[in-house]
């Protein structure tokens, strides 16, 4: 990568200025510090204060293990050199990384088929609107689809040289950083653990099978065995402490974050989260319906059609739904709407009977549903326009921002299919299309179908789409690193 870094610089200095652009005026004219940002922000802060990892609860720090330490540390490495709460500070350094992110899409690309698809790359992804946005978010994506992306460049080089050379110790250091920034990840979010799946499935079940199929003897499957451990290994060991951390102050197992993200006293609503997966299917309800429960009243006009299966569980469901929202659940002097365990039985019922009639509905359509909602719409989550944007009566501007963006979305996912499908026999596919199917199905399972779930495989969708480009010297096999 240095050799074209120095051989088409100033490609890569436009293209760099042009991201940066780009970021900048996302930071400027619409810097996200949403709720998670600030939950994220409290416990930096208390971190770096009284050296305690908690929440504030009226005016007292709680211990939590509701977030994994990762975003955490990262503020509060921003505030202890750039000042107390500083969020554009955050947002600045994330454009920085989001930026690094491009250059290690562009070496994936010139790995895997060309320096003019790596050209193609580092364009693709330097004025993707889409990572830029996340990038003015004070949110764990732009840090893990950097991770996610090194960790991918890693195991590549060190998937080639094991192709080529067997697997020499001084390739260890290959396997040791695709794991330890597989364990970014994982501090990060839990669902970093995909990736840890993805690399471990690939090397025991393609590039496994094939060499087992080629040299039967035991002898040959040890360097992908010491491969694969080291992986594992050093993805797991920067979980050892925070896992330690939660046994000796909280007195519970817990090596990532709890499912609903709830510490003990917070309810997790099992029966509305089931009742929420028989028919939710896009962010629009999530916005509208899910992320109101507990804590805001309901709006039962926004049920769609599909939420009811008879007249009488209508009728059922907007009885709980009126409860719900009633003063008998509610005191002036506390307004916060809470969950009930009587309510939440009542929507477990609802669920049972609606997975009975329909499971295909609940087990495989909906959740099919869900993950084409979460590739295909536009991507203006954390910008103005309305999430319906389907109705069209949204203000022209931002009407024609949604029509953009889904159009622009649907060009790099349509484009990174065609270079996967096209390019499946280049070495190293297998790897990008086992990430993507383990993790789509993942979020498949979700009761948010939030589209910010699949940016983790936008760097694959644009290493793919800039496949397009490749030589026709370069169809076969990567360059050796």
């Amino acid at each position: 990568m240095p050799q074209l870094l120095r051989k088409d610089a100033k490609f890569f200095l436009a293209g760099s200025l042009a991201g940066l652009a780009l970021r900048l005026i996302f930071v400027q004219h619409f810097p996200a510090i949403v709720d998670d940002s600030r939950l994220y922000g409290d416990i930096a802060m208390n971190w770096l204060q009284y050296g305690i990892y908690g929440v504030t609860d009226s005016g007292h720090v709680v211990l939590t293990l509701s977030r994994l330490p990762g975003y955490p540390g990262f503020l509060a490495g921003i505030f202890a050199i750039f000042g107390w709460a500083n969020f554009r500070a955050v947002l600045l350094v994330q454009t920085v990384v989001d930026l690094a992110t491009c250059f290690l899409i562009a070496d994936i690309s010139r790995r895997m088929f060309s320096e003019r698809a790596a050209r193609a790359a580092f364009m693709l992804a330097a004025l993707c609107p889409f990572l830029a946005n996340y990038s003015a978010a004070a949110l764990t994506e732009t840090l893990e689809i950097f991770f996610s992306t090194l960790a991918l460049d890693f195991a590549l080089r060190g998937l080639a040289r094991l192709r080529h050379n067997g697997m020499p110790h001084s390739d260890d250091a290959l396997w040791a950083g695709c794991g330890f920034s597989i364990g970014a990840c994982i501090l990060l979010r839990p669902d970093g653990g995909i990736l840890l799946a993805a690399v471990g499935g690939y090397l025991f079940l393609f590039f496994g099978g094939t060499v087992l199929r080629q040299k039967t003897s035991f002898h040959s499957a040890l360097p992908i065995l010491r491969a694969a451990a080291i992986v594992a290994f050093t993805a797991i060991l920067p979980l050892i402490p925070w896992t330690l951390r939660n046994l000796r102050t909280l007195h519970r197992f817990e090596p990532l974050a709890p499912r609903y993200a709830n510490d003990s006293d917070e309810p997790v609503m099992p029966g509305f989260n089931r009742w929420i997966k028989t028919w939710i299917e896009d962010y629009a309800s999530v916005q509208e319906i899910y992320w109101n429960v507990p804590g805001a009243a309901i709006d039962a006009a926004r049920l769609p059609r599909r939420s009811f299966d008879s007249e009488s569980q209508r009728r059922e469901t907007l009885q709980l739904f009126a409860e719900y929202n009633s003063a008998d659940y509610n005191s002036e002097d506390n307004p916060e709407h809470d969950m009930t365990p009587e309510l939440d039985a009542g929507f477990a019922a609802l669920a049972s009977a609606r997975v009975r009639a329909a499971p295909l509905r609940y087990y495989l359509w909906l959740p099919a549903v869900r993950i084409a909602d979460m590739w295909l719409r536009p991507r203006t989550e954390l910008l103005p326009p309305d999430p319906r944007w389907w109705e069209f009566d949204d203000d022209p501007p931002w009407l024609a921002v949604s029509v953009f963006f889904g159009l622009l979305n649907l060009a790099y996912v349509l484009a990174g299919a065609i270079g996967l499908f096209r390019y499946r026999a280049i070495f190293g596919i297998e790897l990008f299309v086992l990430f993507l199917a383990l993790r789509s199905l993942f979020l498949g399972t979700l009761e948010n179908p939030e589209p910010r779930y699949t940016l983790e495989c936008y760097p694959i969708v644009i290493i793919a789409a800039a496949a397009l480009l490749i030589g026709k010297a370069n169809r076969k096999y990567p360059r050796l690193p």
